[in-house]
């Protein structure tokens, strides 16, 4: 018999290869058709490894989610940036490639993250997702998050609402 092992920990520039590979499949699966095209090939094209290692090197907090020593998943965190809401920390990304979602990964990465901000004193969350990614939104919602703010992200000429749900 053998023991799968699942680990998260921050990542580390050797790691920006796979987590742009993440990166690709994860947002082409959640945005495609919500994304202009054009739009969503442009944000991924500029995402590539050199521009994960060079985030990792300037100390951004990325965590990674391993599945049998393979990187499955990631997010991004820090402190909030929305200044009209008082949570501290914020969870900019968080995404897993399509083969992993729905097994209860997703919620040991977001937990890790908030437990991660939680111990450098950031107290409270906030996590943003365009209204028409549904199973994002489901996700915040089960996770226990309340929908307290609106926004628009404009792609290509084309706007998009997007929910903020916090966490105290």
């Amino acid at each position: 018999m053998k023991t799968l092992s699942i680990d998260i920990r921050r990542a580390d520039p050797q790691d920006a290869e796979a987590i742009a590979a993440v990166h690709d499949r994860s947002w082409r699966g959640a945005y495609t058709g919500i994304i202009p095209y054009r739009a969503l090939n442009a944000m991924v094209g500029r995402r590539g490894a050199r521009w994960w290692a060079n985030a990792i090197r300037r100390s951004a907090t990325v965590l990674v989610l391993e599945v049998g020593g393979e990187i499955a998943g990631y997010a991004t965190l820090g402190r909030n940036r929305a200044r009209q809401l008082k949570q501290a920390g914020e969870i900019y990304e968080l995404y897993l490639s399509p083969e992993y979602q729905g097994i209860g990964f997703g919620r040991r990465l977001f937990n890790a993250a908030r437990e991660m901000l939680a111990a450098h004193g950031l107290k409270g969350l906030v996590v943003w997702a365009l209204e028409d990614n549904t199973g994002a939104i489901s996700f915040y919602q089960r996770a226990g998050g309340r929908d307290t703010a609106e926004g628009v992200e404009v792609f290509d000429g084309k706007a998009l609402r997007k929910i903020a749900f916090v966490w105290d």
